[in-house]
């Protein structure tokens, strides 16, 4: 069993898609929805941000919005609620309640100790290193699909899971095979 007693995560950001069902009058929402941007030559959807919660609303004519920004599945739960009740004051009429699906959490962490980047990427499968290109190991986890970015210094950052749960069998994954093929266990280099 890997020890993750050490390894700390936190989410960065959610990004959800959203059906509201129902279709949207932009202009009327324009007027609803203060801090938005609406230039349809440029973009076909107005950008809204909420303060609380702190998230950023893409939102288009035929119902359906991307969230993005949040730090919680509840603040994007909030974001869509508040915006629903801001479309129900303006006669929108929805079929049904809406759909969030999350499509990316993103996560900062650390694994609490320091990695030979160069053995790294020279002993575990699925992974790049390109360091003139960027000054992490990008560890490819298949399922569930996720992506681990793993810098020198132990910190990483978890791309793609659909859940706090994926990341997590994600970072369990990376430390099994870092694990088995006794990256954990190098020595410190003695000055």
């Amino acid at each position: 069993m890997v020890d993750t007693s050490k390894v700390k995560l936190r989410i960065e950001n959610i990004v959800a898609s959203v059906d509201l069902f129902a279709q949207l009058d932009l202009e009327k929402v324009l007027d609803i929805c203060p801090n938005s941007k609406y230039n349809p030559e440029e973009f076909p959807g107005i950008i809204c941000r909420f303060d609380d919660p702190k998230v950023a609303l893409l939102i288009f004519s035929s119902g359906k919005l991307v969230v993005t920004g949040a730090k919680s599945v509840q603040d994007i739960e909030r974001a869509v609620a508040k915006l629903v009740q801001k479309l129900k004051g303006i006669g929108v009429k929805f079929r049904r309640a809406p759909q969030i699906d999350i499509q990316n959490m993103v996560f900062s962490g650390d694994i609490g100790r320091e990695f030979n980047l160069d053995n790294v990427a020279l002993t575990l499968p699925n992974c790049e290193y390109e360091p003139e290109q960027f000054p992490g190991v990008i560890y490819r986890v298949r399922e569930p699909r996720a992506v681990i970015l793993l810098f020198s210094s132990g910190k990483i950052v978890c791309s793609g899971a659909k859940s706090e749960a994926d990341a997590w069998e994600a970072v369990r994954k990376l430390l099994r095979e870092l694990e088995k093929y006794g990256l954990m266990e190098e020595e410190e280099e003695e000055l």
